[in-house]
């Protein structure tokens, strides 16, 4: 479907950096406050941190029916983030939260946990993972709005933004994991799209929580970027778009602001860049999408990340290497690393014994045909029981999160996957 400007340029503007890439984080509750259908859970003995007037329990999955639990929590580093848990279906029926098999889902860069739940019950992969018996957690990674608070940093700090893709993988896949297998008893099946399949990845290439997993399903996965199709992001890495960005003194990457709007402006000025389909330069022609759908999340989203991760995956983008954040100062990486140069993530490090799903398009511009191929070749000592991929050609970067027939294509394939893991 080809979905054309209307509104201007920015309506589109905001869209295309929205569909990029992940994150997430999380601790234990201290003590909770229930309403009807939505249970607060946080982590402090006083009052939780100051909560959006509507939630994404509130706003998007109680009123289909669902029970919702919110939750407050904190990482190592301080900040204090937002999840949401589905603990059962909509009839209300099935096994004790305990005894029902958890599943976390962690979205991409510039969204928030609400892009899983804009389709309806039926198509919505949260909602169909908890009527087919799943005890359901939704991320919502730092810097979004419903996770905006620090112990003691405030997020109109500089100092609150210093932080990039290596700090989720540091600091919060670990922590939300640890909670969740502490929360519940048992190992988590993980689903990723775009870049939370990209702190996936490099966590596990270090060994790092797979003991805690049952398995991990990776949508759209997003490693090695040098094949990217898609001519704006191409373009936006070559020039340096986060370096730009930070050189004018923006440490929140916001594409509401009028920095970041600017910047993607003098991109669209590039002759390769149709201004009138941004959605499908960037992401490549998603095949299903509803019209419904996409005005829905482009009242919700985008979503601010650190122009420091921005600057990161741009540098991903450029060296067609896996590796923590360049400094570009020798010193200053001898400083952080050790070394002048920062550590490459080994994907071929990934225990072969994990089970993957890796799910992936033919049409998509930023996780391209080829790149996906790279991965699957760092991957090709895995074991041929524990690997499944499936290939579909028609799909794009955002079919896999909206399109309206995903649950036929991607997501009945992906609970199969669940019940033989």
């Amino acid at each position: 479907m080809d979905l054309h400007l209307q509104g201007g340029f920015y309506r589109w503007s905001v869209v295309l950096m929205s569909l990029f890439v992940s994150v997430l984080v999380v601790v234990e509750p201290h003590h909770a406050v229930a309403s009807s259908r939505r249970t607060t859970f946080t982590l402090f003995s006083g009052a939780p941190p100051d909560p959006p007037i509507v939630g994404l329990c509130e706003s998007s999955i109680i009123i289909h029916g669902y029970q919702c639990q919110e939750f407050y929590v904190k990482t190592e580093d301080g900040y204090v983030l937002n999840m949401q848990r589905i603990p059962r279906g909509r009839s209300g029926s099935g096994l004790l939260n305990n005894m029902k098999q958890p599943v976390l889902l962690q979205h991409g860069v510039l969204v928030d946990g609400m892009t899983w739940v804009l389709n309806t019950p039926e198509q919505a992969l949260p909602f169909i993972l908890a009527d087919s018996g799943f005890d359901v957690w939704i991320a919502n990674t730092r810097g979004t709005r419903f996770s905006r608070s620090h112990l003691t940093l405030d997020a109109s700090q500089r100092a609150y933004w210093n932080w990039s893709w290596d700090e989720l993988v540091e600091y919060d896949l670990p922590a939300t994991i640890d909670f969740l297998y502490r929360q519940t008893g048992q190992k988590i099946h993980y689903v990723g799209h775009s870049m939370g399949t990209l702190i996936a990845l490099a966590s596990f290439s270090e060994g790092k929580l797979v003991d805690k997993l049952k398995s991990a399903a990776l949508l759209s996965p997003v490693a090695y970027l040098s094949h990217m199709t898609t001519a704006i992001g191409v373009l936006a890495a070559r020039s340096f778009v986060g370096e730009m960005t930070k050189l004018m003194g923006v440490a929140e990457f916001n594409p509401k602001g009028k920095e970041v709007a600017n910047l993607l402006h003098s991109l669209c000025m590039n002759p390769s860049v149709d201004c009138y389909d941004l959605m499908t330069s960037f992401t490549g022609k998603n095949c299903c999408l509803n019209v419904s759908t996409v005005d829905l999340f482009l009242k919700n989203e985008p979503q601010s990340t650190s122009t420091k991760n921005m600057v990161h995956l741009a540098q991903t983008a450029r060296k067609g290497l896996v590796s923590k954040y360049d400094y570009e100062k020798k010193d200053v990486n001898m400083e952080h690393y050790g070394q002048g140069t920062p550590p490459i993530y080994n994907l071929s490090n990934v225990p072969r014994d994990l089970p993957l799903f890796l799910s992936y398009g033919g049409r998509d511009a930023l996780s391209d045909v080829g790149d996906v191929e790279l991965l699957l070749d760092s991957l090709k000592f895995h074991n041929g029981d524990k690997l499944t991929t499936l290939f579909l050609k028609d799909y794009a970067h955002a079919d896999f999160i909206m399109a309206v027939n995903a649950k036929e294509m991607v997501y009945n394939a992906l609970i199969a996957f669940f019940r033989r893991h």
